[in-house]
């Protein structure tokens, strides 16, 4: 049951820092090379590079929050959010 998630290649869960520019101040973001590979296909999908989307994300989630406590825990919850709304337009059409 458990082997299609086991037998994840260990470099696609290898945790990978990236530096970015969010507010004018430069940040490190470390997160696992397929969550990053996932807000590449997004950013792309926003006609937006990388850096740009993460920047805009970041000023949208703290319009609406006021705070953003954990940036990379949200960026997973993106991620998901994002692959579970592909999956249902696939299985819509």
């Amino acid at each position: 049951m458990c082997e299609i998630y086991s037998s994840t290649p260990p470099p696609e869960y290898e945790q990978v820092t990236r530096s970015v520019r969010i507010s004018g101040a430069v940040t490190s973001i470390r997160l696992e090379r397929r969550f990053w590979s996932i807000l590449d296909d997004v950013a792309a999908k926003e006609n937006l590079s990388l850096g740009k989307f993460l920047a805009a994300l970041h000023e949208e989630a703290y319009n609406v929050h006021g705070e953003i406590s954990n940036f990379a825990s949200l960026l997973r919850v993106v991620c998901t959010t994002y692959l579970a709304k592909e999956q249902y337009s696939e299985s819509s059409s």
